[in-house]
This record gives structure tokens, sequence and C-alpha cells, in this order.
């Protein structure tokens, strides 16, 4: 039996993907609508709060394409709590006119391929990547993965020693896009469909596909990498979110 990796665990995460119902929201009136939209408000309001005290983070995007129309992601510090929030978000009259697009659910993961540190949750580092504040840059990019378990491509038949250098090898790579792109790894073995969630920040949204096509190059990808489906987002503000709502 192969040795099987230790992780890092920080935050529990929830990729919340939501659907508008268009033409129920368009028989609402002006001051209800506005109602509605002022309860979201407050909403994310104790969303910032939390994000300030440094006990949770998210983030808030509109997503292009067909899949959903925007994504709420939440990092809290138990799973519980992202249960009281998905239900508080559920109680609010604007998710009357909402549709459950797709889920996910993790948690914040880094793996002891690339950590040596006796006591790593004390190093500032790893404590900042584990519990983040997540970026307000312009688009976002959301994917599940797999490692593969067919015949000899076989992740988890594969020794450590050999799953490690693979591993610092694909890291190398995204070590190109430091600065373009912020990376947030999310372990979901047990907890969703998936076995990883990768989410993945930058102010250019090119940037995701340069990225992602030159990972596929790399053998922990091109023979070991299985991937779920793609959602792209753009920054949603409190501006842009009441002029997406807005009705003439």
């Amino acid at each position: 039996m192969s040795e099987a990796a230790k992780t890092l665990d920080g935050w529990y995460c929830l990729h919340d993907f939501r659907s508008i119902d268009w033409a129920a929201w368009k028989m609402l009136s002006s001051s209800e609508r506005e109602g509605a939209l002022a309860e979201f408000r407050k909403f994310l309001y104790k969303l910032e709060e939390t994000q300030e005290m440094k006990a949770g983070s998210h983030s808030f995007y509109s997503i292009i394409g067909q899949k959903a129309d925007f994504m709420l992601m939440i990092l809290r510090p138990t799973m519980a709590e992202l249960n009281v929030i998905e239900t508080e978000f559920n109680k609010l009259k604007i998710a009357e006119f909402t549709i459950p697009a797709y889920s996910y659910v993790s948690v914040v993961e880094l793996s002891n391929y690339l950590s040596s540190d006796e006591d790593p949750y004390q190093n500032p580092q790893i404590r900042a990547r584990l519990y983040p504040e997540l970026p307000k840059t312009e688009y976002v990019c959301f994917y599940p993965m797999d490692k593969r378990r067919q015949g000899e491509d076989n992740w988890y038949m594969l020794p450590m020693k050999d799953r490690g250098n693979l591993m610092r090898s694909h890291g190398m790579i995204g070590r190109q896009y430091a600065g373009l792109v912020k990376q947030i790894i999310t372990g979901s073995v047990g907890f969703d469909d998936y076995e990883w969630g990768v989410t993945l920040y930058a102010d250019d949204v090119l940037q995701f596909k340069k990225l992602i096509y030159e990972m596929r190059f790399d053998e922990v990808s091109a023979r070991y990498g299985e991937f779920g489906s793609f959602f792209v987002g753009h920054l949603l503000t409190d501006e842009k979110f009441t002029q997406m709502m807005h009705i003439q």
C-alpha cells in the first residue's frame, strides 16, 4: 500500500452557484425588488464584517455563460458555519428568485508534498494560505478535479517519493504566474463528488487559459488529471450587482 499524503487543513469552503429566475424577478414591483436587494446588502455586509474580523472570508462574482448567474464563495472555521450561512441566504427574499445551479463543499488544503515544517501551523506563510482573505480581482475561475485511478495511470499506487517529485515539478509552473494568478486549493475527498476544488483569481482573464494550458503538458495533469466543469466569473461590487438586477 502506498503512503497517503498528510494534509494541512484550514477554513471550510462553500462555492454556491445560483441562477436567477428573471421571469419571476420581473413580475415584482420596483419597490419589492429594492426591498429584496436591500435585505441582500445587509447579508453581504455581515459577511464583510466577519472578513474584517479575520474570522472568515468570501468573494462574490457574476458567472459568464449559462451554467449560473452568480457565485458566492464562503470560507469559515467550521462546516457548521457554512451550513448556517447557506440557510440564512435561502431565507432571504432574493433567494425566492434564484435557482441552485451548482455547489461545491471542501476545505482549504496544503499537502505534505510541499511542507517540511515541524509545526507548519505556526508558520505565518502557511497560515496565510490556510486561512486566506479571498482576493477581489476582476476575474475568478473555479473547477473541480480528481487524480486518475486507472490501470498503470493510478496516482494512488505511485510511491510517495515519486508523487512528491511530480508535484514539485507541477508547482514550478504555477510559480511562473506569481503576481498574475492567485490560487486557492481546497480538498473535498469525502465532502463532494471530486477530490479537489481549484479557485483561481486574476485581473487578466487570459492568464487562466495560459496557466491551465501550460499545466496540461505537465505529467501530473497530462497523465493523472481528471477535470470537471469550469466556471469563469467577473467581480460583483454592490454597484455592479445593482445594475445586474435592475429592470427597466
